[in-house]
């Protein structure tokens, strides 16, 4: 082997780390999801005014910088020496892996929205929201489970556990209000 040789290897070695699809998939979309559960079930306070709008708007905001912290916090924890090039290539792919979270938290950010375009009810709102969201958790985890190998059965028993968590916010916002 020459000395050219690792060089040449060096270079035509993959630029990003190898896809963890399914996991980040995963991850994204339970994070994303249970971000705004919580959310949504501490927004809107008994005796105060609904707010859908407001309410969706930073549902929004805070699933795009959860996903931007959390894209950056990966970033810098595996931080590598190399070229200023690289390293804001690998911090671009870590931010936009972030995007399964920022898209979990839409249905929640369209339930408020039509709940202000159709003057809903504030607490049905919130018991459908944390419901559906309850049902996109048990998906998120037996769909991805079975995507990355899970059996049929298994995938089901991620997806209860996954909407389980759903149910814990759905008793604690019960308890607490």
């Amino acid at each position: 082997m020459t000395e050219q040789q690792p060089q040449e290897a060096a270079l035509t070695a993959r630029p990003f780390p190898p896809s963890r699809r399914g996991v980040d998939w995963m991850f994204g979309g339970v994070y994303g999801t249970v971000l705004a559960s919580g959310l949504l079930a501490a927004l809107h306070q008994k005796g105060g005014n609904f707010t859908p709008y407001y309410d969706a708007s930073w549902v929004l905001v805070t699933a795009a910088t959860a996903g931007l912290a959390h894209g950056y916090a990966h970033h810098m924890a595996s931080h590598e020496q190399g070229p200023a090039g690289h390293r804001w290539r690998l911090l671009a792919a870590a931010l936009w892996n972030e995007w399964p979270l920022i898209v979990a938290a839409l249905p929640t950010v369209l339930l408020l929205v039509a709940s202000g375009v159709f003057g809903w009810d504030p607490y049905a709102v919130t018991a459908v929201g944390l419901g559906l969201n309850t049902a996109l958790l048990f998906a998120w985890g037996s769909v991805v489970a079975l995507r990355v190998g899970h059996r049929p059965g298994s995938a089901l028993l991620i997806g209860v556990a996954d909407a389980a968590i759903g149910l814990a916010i759905i008793v604690a916002n019960a308890l607490i209000k």
